[in-house]
């Protein structure tokens, strides 16, 4: 009875433990490889997400064999919840929604920044809208309701202007949309002024269907801000630090190539813009929004804190946030 029990109990065992090798091997895929999935937007802002793919970087970078898979994402909300659900390992986002999602309590860091510059407010053509102050009673439109270039633009219009939103007491009408659909909806009428991401301002000057209204330098943080910064989990930073450095090393190479070969960075900005809006962009075009941009993974924690301010005394947050340990900068030194 004794002998028959231990057999019981070692076939159970065995079973069990033939479940958990078989669990682990299809985790890593059958061949023992890995399989990351990096995300981005079809903005001038993310080019370092582009190159990263163009070029294969990622794949050098991380252990032989890994698949290296890419998703697009129209807006941060809908980035910062595939970060949060493990969709994707990390990749390009706008400090905004990391901002925001961070206080909300998602466990995530900032390992690196992606570019600064880069947001431009434009006027449509025919609104007579001349100066800022000319938005009372006015539509704007940004990609998101506190958003990175929208919290840039309320900053401005109420610290310089005294002007404010209709969400808040004020006077100006805000919706949301797609960059790429910004010019469209200038030739429609359909709102009066934007808060731009480029290459969608110079989409917008190329068209006739705007102006700029304040250039980069001008709007608030606009040379100093992050545009994009690099997101991933903290759970990965925590239990496979040595994917996240080859992440983040890929992501310097290709932010380094860039800086060393803007004129192929450019085509493939092109390409892979058209690739995923089906937009045609001339060269004209990515060569003006080029000039508002610079590309660097460095990345400045007290700038984002002074942003997640802002964002707090225009109430898009409910609290004052503390942004401490949101940035980890141990992976870009």
């Amino acid at each position: 009875m004794k002998k028959l029990f231990a057999l019981l109990i070692f076939a159970a065992l065995s079973l069990l433990l033939a479940a958990c090798g078989n669990s682990d091997e299809q985790a890593a895929g059958n061949d023992g490889s890995k399989e990351i999935t990096i995300g981005y937007f079809p903005n001038i802002n993310h080019v370092a997400g582009m190159v990263a793919e163009e070029k294969d970087m990622y794949s050098e970078t991380l252990p032989e064999g890994t698949k290296v898979n890419y998703k697009y994402f129209p807006d941060g909300s809908a980035f910062m919840t595939a970060i949060e659900t493990g969709e994707i390992e990390g990749g390009l986002v706008g400090p905004g929604p990391a901002m925001n999602h961070y206080i909300s309590g998602a466990k995530i860091n900032v390992v690196a920044a992606g570019s600064t510059g880069g947001t431009v407010i434009m006027a449509r053509k025919g609104s007579d809208i001349k100066n800022p102050e000319d938005l009372v009673g006015k539509t704007f439109i940004s990609p998101g309701v506190g958003c990175t270039h929208d919290v840039q633009f309320e900053t401005m219009m109420k610290e310089e202007y005294g002007v404010t939103s209709k969400r808040i007491g004020g006077e100006m009408k805000h919706v949301t949309g797609k960059p790429a659909t910004y010019s469209s909806m200038f030739q429609a009428g359909n709102v009066d002024a934007a808060t731009v991401p480029e290459p969608w301002a110079s989409v917008i000057e190329a068209k006739g269907s705007g102006k700029v209204l304040v250039n980069t330098p001008d709007v608030a943080y606009g040379n100093t801000l992050p545009a994009a910064v690099f997101v991933t989990s903290q759970d990965l930073v925590k239990n496979n630090p040595d994917m996240v450095q080859s992440i983040v090393d890929a992501h310097k190479k290709a932010t380094k190539f860039i800086q060393e070969n803007p004129e192929e960075a450019k085509t493939i900005a092109i390409d892979k813009i058209k690739e995923i809006t089906d937009q045609d962009l001339s060269k004209s075009v990515i060569d003006n929004a080029w000039e508002r941009i610079n590309f660097t993974y460095e990345i400045d924690g007290k700038t984002l804190q002074d942003f997640a301010t802002s964002s707090y005394e225009l109430e898009f947050l409910k609290d004052k946030p503390n942004l401490d340990g949101l940035v980890n900068t141990s992976f870009i030194k």
